[in-house]
This record gives C-alpha cells, sequence and structure tokens, in this order.
C-alpha cells in the first residue's frame, strides 16, 4: 500500500505525491500520445485539431468525474468549495467518461466535423486509463471489494487485505492529515467490530481494482485490434463502451466502497450502465445498417493533415468548388491594390 508515493519538503509544510494522482497524470500521458499517433496512422488527423481536442476533452472528463462523485455524496460536503479540494480523492470513471463525451461532441460540433472518427480513436483509452487508474485506486485503498468466503485462495486474501495504515507505524502518511486510515479498515470497524478486535488490516476483500485494471487492459487491447479492423466508424466507440457498461454493471455487485451512490436497488454506474447499453446496441445497429446503404461518414479535408499531395490537389482546385469549411481554416484572400 503506497496512497503517498513520496513528499516534496518546503518552508510550508510537506507536499504529499499522491499514488492516485501519478497514476491518473500516467493515463493521461498514455492517452496522448495514443491519440496523436493512431490519430496519424487510422485517419489521417490533423494535429492541431487532434491536440485541441484531446485537451478540452481531458478537462472535461476530469470536471465530469469529480461532479458525478459530488452529486452522489452531498452530504460529505460541507461547502460549494469543498467540491473543489481533490486531496483525499473523489472521481468517478463513469463522469468522467460522459463528461469527456460530451465535451468532445461539443468541440466537433463547433468545428463541423463528425465526431465518430475522433470517438473510435479515443474510446481504447478508456480502457488503458481504467488500467492505470484503478492501480492508483489499489495503491491508495479505495474502490475496495465486499470480503472474501473463507475458503478464499490465500494468493487472494492477501492481495485484498488493506493495512490500518496508522500514522505511528507509518509515519510518511503523517504529511497528509486527510488520511485517517485505509478506507477498507475504517469501514470494518463500523460494519464488524467484533472481527476487528486488535487487527492491524482489514478483513480479505475481493480486490476490485485489480479486476477493473486488467478488465481495463483486456478493453484496451480489443478496441486497439477493432480499431484496425473495423468496417465501419464508430464501431469501435460503441462496441468499447458497450463492453465497459456491461463489466461495469457486474463489478458493481462485489465493490463495498459506500460513496458510489445507490436508488432504486442499483448503484449509480449500474443505472447509468442501463442507459448505456441499450444505446449503444441501437446506435451500432444504426450506424451499420446506414454505412452499408449510404457509405461510411467521412472526414472533411480540412480535418485532415495537409500532405504534399493535399496541397497538389489544393492547388488545382477549381474556383467552382464550394468551399464549406470554416472561417477559420478558408485561406485569406489578398486584396489587389
Amino acid at each position: 500500500m503506497h496512497p503517498v508515493l513520496f513528499s516534496i519538503p518546503t518552508p510550508w509544510g510537506a507536499i504529499p505525491i499522491y499514488s492516485y494522482g501519478v497514476m491518473l497524470g500516467s493515463s493521461l500521458l498514455f492517452a496522448w500520445y495514443f491519440l496523436m499517433y493512431m490519430g496519424k496512422r487510422v485517419e489521417n488527423f490533423n494535429r492541431e485539431l487532434l491536440a485541441s481536442c484531446f485537451t478540452w476533452t481531458a478537462i472535461g472528463a476530469i470536471v465530469g468525474a469529480r461532479l458525478l462523485y459530488v452529486f452522489t455524496n452531498l452530504d460529505s460536503f460541507s461547502s460549494v468549495a469543498s467540491w473543489f479540494d481533490l486531496r483525499s480523492g473523489g472521481l468517478v470513471a463513469y463522469g468522467g467518461f460522459l463528461g469527456g463525451f460530451l465535451t468532445a461532441w461539443a468541440f466537433w460540433r463547433m468545428k463541423k466535423i463528425p465526431l465518430l472518427p475522433f470517438a473510435d480513436l479515443a474510446v481504447p483509452t478508456l480502457g488503458s486509463g481504467l488500467m492505470l487508474t484503478r492501480t492508483g485506486c489499489y495503491l491508495y485503498g479505495c474502490d475496495y471489494g465486499r470480503p472474501l468466503g473463507p475458503d478464499a485462495p490465500g494468493w487472494l486474501a492477501r492481495a485484498g487485505t488493506f493495512p490500518k495504515w496508522d500514522a505511528d507505524a507509518f509515519p510518511v502518511f503523517a504529511c497528509d492529515a486527510t488520511i485517517a486510515g485505509s478506507p477498507a479498515y475504517q469501514r470494518h470497524l463500523g460494519l464488524y467490530p467484533d472481527e476487528m478486535v486488535d487487527r492491524v488490516a482489514s478483513l480479505p476483500v475481493h480486490p476490485a481494482q485489480l479486476y477493473e485494471s486488467a478488465a481495463g487492459l483486456l478493453l484496451f487491447v480489443f478496441g486497439v485490434w477493432l480499431l484496425l479492423h473495423r468496417r465501419f466508424r464508430g464501431q469501435v466507440f460503441l462496441s468499447v463502451a458497450g463492453l465497459y457498461a456491461f463489466w461495469r454493471f457486474l463489478i458493481e455487485y462485489l465493490r463495498d466502497d459506500p460513496e458510489r451512490g445507490f436508488a432504486f436497488g442499483f448503484s449509480t454506474s449500474q443505472l447509468i450502465s442501463l442507459a448505456v447499453i441499450p444505446l449503444c446496441i441501437i446506435a451500432y445497429v444504426h450506424l451499420k445498417k446506414r454505412a452499408a446503404e449510404f457509405g461510411d461518414v467521412q472526414l472533411p479535408e480540412w480535418a485532415l493533415d495537409p500532405g504534399p499531395e493535399a496541397a497538389a490537389r489544393g492547388a488545382t482546385a477549381t474556383a467552382a468548388q464550394v468551399d464549406d469549411r470554416p472561417a477559420k481554416y478558408r485561406p485569406k484572400k489578398i486584396k489587389k491594390k
């Protein structure tokens, strides 16, 4: 367990560097390089457009992840200012997915460029992001699972046992006053007081974070493979999003952290999954049929990376052709004196 990787000494006190924050940053960095590489290889996307969209999408994802956590745990916040205090965690993966999607949709709509080519490129990083951030969750101790049965293998029980995080035993955590104990340990103290007597660690639980991290790796590998073999634009996005929704619905039954929010007997993420799965199926059938009847979604020329061939085509274009690009991407007219 390494909730705090290290601390930076300053005249005003030590600044903790959290494992989860490092893994979140790593996931964004990996997504950047993946998107830039695959955008050029698969779609020949304009790099400036990709970079701009990625920046806004990343911001939208973090804001969405935080807002969904806040709205499902309003009783835990004393003021609006506390919504922005991320030192003790508080991000929901589904909120990040939805926030990033809506931000990307708004960006491409303003640019008058279809969303689906970008969505296909970006959605494999949903898997890589899940893999890395859930590793951060495991290091921090949040998003843990339900207690294991007595017949669970020893290696699984060891992987799912979270320490007390006592400040005397682990002085390195003293640099962060918000860490009052392993989340699983603290919850088990309240739920199972008789079994927690003299224990210095939680009861063995399902390491749900590792389950989700492994699922993220599989989603990423599948998404990349499908991207290189897709039959129509939108296929990768809808397939990966639908599979993630299905997986998220199932894994919620193994999780035991109370901050997820519940309604109608389901967690917040399960309710979202129940909406996402049929939407993905309907959209998949529609896009596949439309691509077969009317052709696939096409990127306009101004969304592509201008190479030597594109420059040559532009030099020979006739004045009769209608330039429907946004004004920002049209060549400026030079007035003759």
